[in-house]
């Protein structure tokens, strides 16, 4: 029997969340499997803008639109090291394809591409990411920490980030107000 893979979803932070880092949060799973599951939180900005990002690394970012676009902070693991979630996929060195259309790269060479105005079409730059060790997030999805939805590229790249958590509940097609914080086990 296969297993379950939940890539290209959408993870959802219950509202009963007690942990600092993952209330609230929306995570876009990218890989998923029987070694465990990786994910970029989508809705929490680090503070850090795209222009003192690309100074810090020595690079023009010469286009204003992305200038003040923010870098995220994608999650506990790595957070001194850049994430790139993008479309379309392209060709660049280390890229995660997650979907035909969208791939998570962690190489610089798709950020030299980007100050030369070479770049993906859409793109969200994280520190760090979300990460799961081999049945870790199963589990906490069993004991009503998370929720899934296939994943609304529109939620990740066209709303600003204090709209994306309502915004992937809202693809859920219920009220969150009415989900209890306790779990059952039959």
């Amino acid at each position: 029997m296969e297993a379950l893979s939940l890539s290209n979803q959408f993870l959802i932070a219950m509202p009963g969340m007690t942990d600092p880092l993952f209330a609230r949060s929306l995570v876009y799973l990218c890989e998923h499997g029987e070694h465990g599951a990786m994910g970029i939180i989508i809705n929490k900005p680090s503070g850090i803008a795209m222009a003192q990002l690309f100074d810090q690394i020595d690079l023009p970012l010469t286009e204003e639109a992305l200038q003040g676009e923010p870098v995220y902070f994608g999650g506990p693991v790595q957070p001194e090291r850049g994430f790139v979630l993008h479309t379309p996929v392209g060709n660049w060195q280390t890229s995660l394809l997650v979907t035909d259309e969208l791939a998570l790269t962690t190489s610089k060479d798709v950020l030299v591409a980007v100050s030369e105005n070479k770049g993906p079409d859409t793109m969200m730059v994280s520190l760090g990411y979300a990460g799961w060790s081999s049945g870790q997030l199963e589990e906490e999805i069993r004991n009503n920490g998370w929720l899934t939805v296939n994943a609304d590229p529109h939620i990740i790249f066209a709303l600003p980030a204090e709209e994306r958590y309502d915004a992937a509940m809202a693809l859920l097609g219920f009220d969150p107000t009415l989900l209890s914080t306790d779990c059952g086990h039959a």
